[in-house]
């Protein structure tokens, strides 16, 4: 199963890739999705639509996970974020991919053990999850922790729904 994981932001939307047999996930691809500050949100969103389709045309995804908004501070970030979920979202209904979405304690629970885990923390769980010695970016590595805990609680999702 290859699982696409994406971490939403005005500025930066991070996305990540693996692929899930049984026991076993491996890093596929991950990378970020750069937003210039002086763009309206408009042209922002519409970048995001257009990269995020052609992530998924090209790598044919099964599924993709996203965490679940969390409590703001500042009003207007969470609208903004709002608008970049949404248009997520909907990328992946038009493209018929299931969407999985996890709050962001259980994201970190899954990947470092700790739902308060620091950045830090989970970029260097990420790295060793997957077996991978490079430095990822903050967004990466929370796209990739998203498809990681997709990863690891399919199964038990499956057994839930009395699918497994």
């Amino acid at each position: 199963m290859k699982i696409l994981g994406i971490d939403p932001g005005s500025r930066v939307t991070g996305y990540g890739l693996v692929e899930h047999h049984g026991n076993s996930t491996r890093y596929l691809d991950s990378g970020c999705i750069r937003l210039p500050d002086k763009w309206k949100l408009a042209d922002k969103l519409v970048q995001i639509s257009n990269e995020l389709g052609a992530l998924i045309e090209n790598n044919r995804p099964d599924c993709a996970s996203i965490e679940q908004i969390f409590f703001a501070h500042n009003a207007r970030s969470a609208l903004i974020l709002g608008h970049v979920r949404g248009v997520i979202l909907l990328k992946m209904a038009e493209t018929g991919l299931p969407i999985h979405e996890y709050p962001p304690l259980q994201v970190k629970q899954a990947v470092v053990g700790v739902g308060r885990a620091t950045k830090d923390q989970v970029i260097h769980m990420v790295q060793i999850l997957l077996n991978k010695r490079q430095d990822f970016k903050e967004d990466e590595a929370d796209a990739l922790a998203s498809a990681i805990t997709h990863a690891h609680l399919h199964p038990t999702l499956e057994r839930m729904q009395g699918k497994g």
